[in-house]
Parts: structure tokens; sequence; C-alpha cells
């Protein structure tokens, strides 16, 4: 067995003593491109300064990885049948612990209390994530309250470019909108389909979200209500900003003329596509119908 971590020939070993076969159910691809390992770690800057939460470690390659660059790696694997495999694989390892725990599910804030030694330091998440809950892993790490110093996943090359994409592209939407309020993002670099056993049948790709690093103009009187809007106007794409707003506040042609109003204050066009509203333009709409008791 190669000694390289991550290797094809280490990974097929593994996978072949322990009689593993790819969970389709679990969107399992593991990855064999120690490269690509390594780069991961790069991008999301880990240090032994840092405590790390690990999506999905499948058979631990990326695990070992993390457990040498970090002070504390806290893994979460939903398959219980992977936990013997990585029980051995990361036995070297006196800094890792591996969970039993669906991440969707996890009370992320108390886990972060109560998993590492020294929960003061900075949590970083990294995750070679499946591609069929990708957004709402995503949707589940910025709702946890707790201020992750980075997060970087892997993720389908489809969606890294809805998370960077501009205002008027084909790409940019509601989960667009999500990420920036409350992240800076970068996409790393791209990771090509052949570095994964099984191979999937897109392309892939590293992106770290890290906080903010500039205060927006304007903040919203709920945010809530603010994502339930920007969810309603991307509800049907092809549609106007003003049709997807008459199914948001109802035919009542008193409610209807107060956002034809709110419309005109803020200079928006009604038959523009929502996809051209910046997330600024967002807040700003959702503020104003909030004050015309719209929402």
């Amino acid at each position: 067995m190669s000694k390289q971590i991550g290797s094809p020939s280490r990974t097929r070993a593994i996978m072949n003593q322990y009689g593993i076969h790819a969970k389709k159910g679990f969107g399992q691809n593991f990855l064999t491109n120690p490269d690509v390992l390594s780069g991961i770690v790069r991008a999301a800057g880990i240090t032994k300064d840092d405590n790390v939460i690990e999506i999905g470690p499948g058979i631990g390659a990326l695990t070992e990885k993390l457990a040498q660059a970090a002070g504390e790696v806290v893994a979460l694997e939903i398959d219980e049948s992977l936990l013997p495999v990585l029980d051995d694989v990361l036995a070297p390892y006196g800094n890792v612990t591996v969970l039993n725990q669906d991440v969707l599910k996890a009370n992320l804030a108390e886990l972060v209390q109560t998993a590492f030694k020294d929960p003061t330091k900075p949590v970083k998440v990294v995750a070679n994530l499946p591609y069929y809950i990708t957004s709402p892993i995503l949707v589940a790490l910025l709702a946890s309250q707790v201020e992750w110093a980075a997060v970087c996943v892997m993720m389908q090359k489809e969606v890294a470019d809805r998370l960077v994409a501009k205002p008027g592209t084909k790409d940019y939407g509601a989960l667009t909108l999500a990420i920036d309020y409350r992240m800076d993002v970068k996409v790393a670099f791209n990771v090509s389909r052949k570095s994964f056993v099984p191979a999937p049948n897109v392309d892939s790709a590293i992106v770290v979200l890290t906080q903010k690093s500039a205060a927006l103009p304007v903040s919203p009187f709920n945010e809530d209500r603010l994502f339930g809007l920007i969810r309603g106007c991307f509800a049907h794409r092809r549609k106007s900003l003003w049709n997807n707003l008459k199914t948001i506040v109802g035919k009542d042609e008193d409610r209807l003329g107060k956002v034809k109003e709110v419309l005109d204050r803020l200079e928006i066009d009604p038959q523009t596509r929502p996809e051209r509203l910046s997330l600024v333009d967002f807040i700003n709409l959702a503020n104003a119908m909030h004050e015309k008791e719209l929402l």
C-alpha cells in the first residue's frame, strides 16, 4: 500500500481492506488526489492555532492532512459503517475526534463549545460536500450563530459559480445573496472529476468563505423577512420583479398600489428581472415594503 495520503493506490487498498463501496445515498466520492488535499488545507489557511470541523471525512484522507496542520479536528461522519475505518486510519493522530453525526441535525454552536479542548480558538470548517445537500449545509453553517474564521468547502463547480455570481448573470440568485449577506467568497481552485473514486459526472471547485471585510451600507429590518422576500422574488426567474412581487403581496389593489409607490421611490423598474437587483437593492426594497406594512 502506498503511504501517500489520499493517493489512488492507498485509497483503493483501504476500500478493499474494509469492503467499502461509495454510497450514492450519502453522495460519497472519495478524493484521490494528494495535491488537491494539500491545496484544500492551504486554501483554508489551517494552522496549529485553529480548531477544525470537518464534514464528511469519508475514509479519512483529508482528515489526516487536517490533523497534521491543525490544533484539533472534529470530524462529523453520518455513515456509521465508516467509523471503524476512521478509527484505524486516524489512530496515529491524538488531536482528532470522530462523531457519528449529521451536520444538518447538529447544534453547531454547542458542538464548538463541547467538542474542542479550547473552544476559544478560531474555528474553521473544511469539507468535501455531497453535491445533493451543498446548499442546505451552507445555509445551516451560516445560521448556526458561530463566527467561523473560514469555511473551506469543495462543491460542484456549478454551485460555486452561483456563489460568486454578479447581478445580471444567469448564475446569480437567492443563494448568492444569502452567502453575500454574511461572508466574503472566493473560488480558490477547480478540481477535475478525475480526482475522485468513483468519478462524479461534473467538475468541482474549492470555495473559501470568510467573515465580511466591509459592513453593508444598510441593514434589513428583519433578516428572515429579507430572505423570504428574496426567495419569493426568485421563485420564477423568468418573470419580472413586478409579477413575483404580486405573488408575494397578493392581488389586493391597495397593496399593489403601495408596491408601485415603493418601486417608484427606489427608482426600480417593475419590469426588471430580480437578478438585476443587488443585495443592497433588496435590503432597501424589504425595508420600504415593511414601512408600507407589506412585509
